[in-house]
């Protein structure tokens, strides 16, 4: 299983540092535009489609390449994100708190169209993130995912309290506390690098810390990794009212890749919310 992983991460490395480093927009745009179409057709199967999961993620395909064809990957309207923030926070929010019986209960319709939007804003989000700079959409990528690391190990050297037992059993309160930490610590470390200058392109830590002051900038990252959080439960939340572990098998010892964009999706539309400011 481990060397599943780690192979598995190397090819996804292979081709996601190649599109990072470019300075071109669309070939990262390209990349992760099918990548979600595929993470549509995932949340399709979760959510009772059927035949129809292919064309919904085949649609949600067509629908990103059409926004890549406006040239929306670097001037997306600014409406997006702040209809993004307001969803995650309040959608986000009455989804978890109705549990996992409460999902089913929705149309599948407005299941497949909640999943499938939330994916498009957030594939927009990451085009547009890449636009900005490397620094800019690294520091957001690694704002998260040093905060599932440090949950991880800080939930399990320290968790007592369950954070949603009914929906991730695993997840406890000292785990979010760990990741809030450890992003801050991120955040810190990001700001020198910064300062050094050795990257030239200013991260998202530097530009909120500008706008909002250091003490703004730490609220921020404690609000970003709780949204984080939000994410990862909703895609937990949908994958046992369906009875599944993994999202898919499409990634071998990852599951699927919602399993692995899940706390990205609410974090990158908030994250160009509040840098449009």
């Amino acid at each position: 299983m481990l060397k599943q992983r780690i192979l598995t991460a190397m090819v996804l490395l292979a081709l996601l540092l190649p599109a990072l480093i470019v300075k071109q927009a669309w070939p990262f745009a390209v990349l992760t535009m099918a990548a979600m179409a595929l993470a549509g057709w995932e949340w399709a199967r979760l959510n009772d489609a059927g035949a129809l999961a292919a064309p919904l993620g085949i649609a949600l395909g067509a629908a990103c390449a059409l926004a890549l064809y406006a040239g929306w990957t670097t001037t997306a309207p600014r409406l997006a994100w702040w209809l993004a923030f307001l969803a995650w926070v309040l959608g986000g929010t009455w989804v978890l708190r109705a549990g996992v019986a409460g999902w089913p209960r929705l149309p599948r319709a407005l299941r497949w169209a909640i999943g499938l939007v939330a994916l498009w804003t957030a594939w927009l989000a990451l085009a547009n993130a890449k636009a900005i700079g490397l620094n800019f959409i690294l520091s957001v990528f690694f704002l998260v995912w040093s905060a599932d690391v440090f949950a991880y190990f800080g939930g399990r050297a320290l968790g007592k309290r369950k954070l949603a037992p009914a929906i991730s059993p695993g997840k406890s309160w000292e785990g979010v506390w760990s990741g809030m930490a450890g992003a801050l610590l991120v955040a810190a470390a990001w700001l020198v690098i910064d300062a050094a200058g050795s990257i030239g392109t200013e991260s998202f830590f530097s530009i909120a810390a500008n706008r909002f002051g250091y003490v703004g900038m730490a609220l921020i990252v404690v609000f970003l990794v709780a949204m984080s959080v939000v994410g990862d439960l909703f895609e937990s939340l949908v994958k046992r009212s369906a009875g599944a572990k993994d999202s898919s098998a499409l990634l071998p010892g990852h599951g699927g890749i919602l399993d692995r964009v899940d706390g990205l999706l609410p974090v990158f539309p908030i994250v160009l919310a509040l840098v449009m400011l």
